[in-house]
């Protein structure tokens, strides 16, 4: 098989997702016989890496990155960058070097088709991905013949149970004192002190959340009302403040409850769903009931913690986002679907451009065959089943990622210009 574009490929790893994903990933491309080495910016960098023999520790201050990194990129040589998400400013940094130079640059993120599905691009990812380019007829050219069988989740996947645990032990890695790292400055506003406090808080409350879940979701679902669902994000979520335009997440909830309360019907009712991973930082039930009252709709408006979201996308008559992807859901399940930022399915067959109180209305449903044309090509292209954060996950991503970054051309290219035998290793694989 000759997918590989040269023997002589030097990897640089930058921040990964929480976890060893980035560890097991570095070992992967060494097996694969081209050079790795893993730029660490703190202590939870550094204890999920084992070869330390290509371990670089970045120690400087963050005004004095820019020129680290381009001394990094030459000294090592590298040819590619790998990095988990493209807007945390020492990514931002290092892609901008390395597209100066001519380099690849390959990105993780979570999966646009989550949860059994981790994303792999080149580039750019969410609202820089190149998929926000691509029309659905430009999508029907590259995908001719059949769909082959439509690939779907195992029931349960652990992922975030151990996405939560990766999570608080990398915090508190970090929050230990260090005097190599000390000019480290995490990519979120929050200190990490409290990024760890959050991590342990969410963790002690998931049967009390639990609870709390099961019986708002029981009171939706026997009300015999119809509901619309809001699919929140995390405040602090790197699509949600850099693809979208709102400042906070409350401005999102104040338009959503406005506009309900200007366009639905006197009967229907709005549920707001929670993130999984939703921490607290943000008094989300609290303003909801506030935003809700000063509408006129107490008792009509209500909130879930988290949770799976089948059970209220099964009865909802719309959903409303920012740019989750969590929409995919509803527009697999052919509901109608308002979204506001920037999204890698915000194409005219899929979202509504209603204005709000129209759409609660009467939403206008999304082009079925275009979103089935839409997910297989996901799925053909830069979805790799698996995730981060749980060893199965991680082994299932394992079978076919490092092909696909070896290959020459990126995982979009390879439907236009398809490599045959690649494409038939990945099928084989997955």
């Amino acid at each position: 098989m000759t997918t590989h574009s040269g023997s002589n490929r030097r990897f640089l790893l930058l921040q990964g997702p929480h976890g060893p994903f980035f560890d097991r990933l570095g070992r992967g491309l060494q097996a694969a016989g081209h050079a790795v080495w893993r730029a660490g910016f703190n202590r939870g960098d550094s204890a999920f890496w084992s070869d330390r023999a290509c371990y670089v520790p970045v120690t400087c201050p963050p005004a004095d990155w820019p020129m680290a990194c381009a001394r990094l990129l030459d000294r090592l040589a590298i040819t590619d960058i790998v990095l988990y998400g493209d807007t945390r400013p020492v990514h931002a940094t290092a892609i901008a070097a390395a597209r100066a130079r001519g380099l690849r640059i390959h990105i993780f993120e979570e999966g646009y088709l989550r949860p059994w599905w981790v994303t792999y691009e080149r580039d750019g990812a969410n609202g820089h991905s190149r998929l926000m380019d691509l029309s659905i007829p430009h999508i029907a050219a590259l995908m001719p013949g059949e769909a082959p069988p439509a690939a779907e989740a195992p029931a349960h996947w652990g992922d975030l149970r151990a996405h939560m645990v990766h999570g608080a032990l990398y915090h508190g890695l970090v929050m230990l004192p260090s005097r190599r790292y000390r000019h480290y400055r995490p990519h979120r506003g929050l200190p990490v002190r409290a990024e760890f406090a959050l991590y342990l808080r969410r963790l002690a409350l998931l049967p009390l959340h639990a609870a709390a879940r099961f019986a708002a979701t029981r009171r939706i679902r026997r009300g015999g009302f119809p509901y619309h669902l809001v699919l929140l994000q995390l405040a602090h979520d790197a699509n949600f403040r850099h693809h979208g335009p709102f400042a906070r997440i409350e401005d999102f909830l104040a338009l959503c409850i406005e506009g309900f309360a200007r366009g639905a019907p006197a009967h229907h009712h709005l549920v707001f769903k929670a993130h999984p991973l939703e921490d607290g930082r943000s008094p989300l039930p609290g303003t909801i009931r506030a935003l809700a009252r000063a509408q006129g709709l107490a008792g009509r408006v209500h909130f879930v913690p988290g949770g799976k979201l089948a059970l209220l996308l099964d009865g909802a008559n719309s959903a409303v986002t920012v740019n989750s992807t969590a929409a995919q859901q509803a527009l697999w399940r052919g509901l109608p679907l308002r979204a506001f930022g920037r999204a890698v399915y915000d194409k005219p067959e899929l979202v509504s451009d209603q204005p709000l109180a129209e759409f609660f209305a009467d939403p206008q449903r999304p082009d079925p065959a275009a979103y089935r044309l839409f997910r297989r090509f996901l799925l053909e292209t830069s979805q790799v089943p698996g995730g981060f954060y749980a060893r199965a996950g991680r082994d299932q991503v394992m079978r076919r990622v490092v092909d696909l970054m070896l290959a020459e051309a990126d995982p979009y290219d390879l439907r236009s210009a398809p490599n045959a035998a690649l494409t038939q290793h990945l099928r084989l694989a997955g």
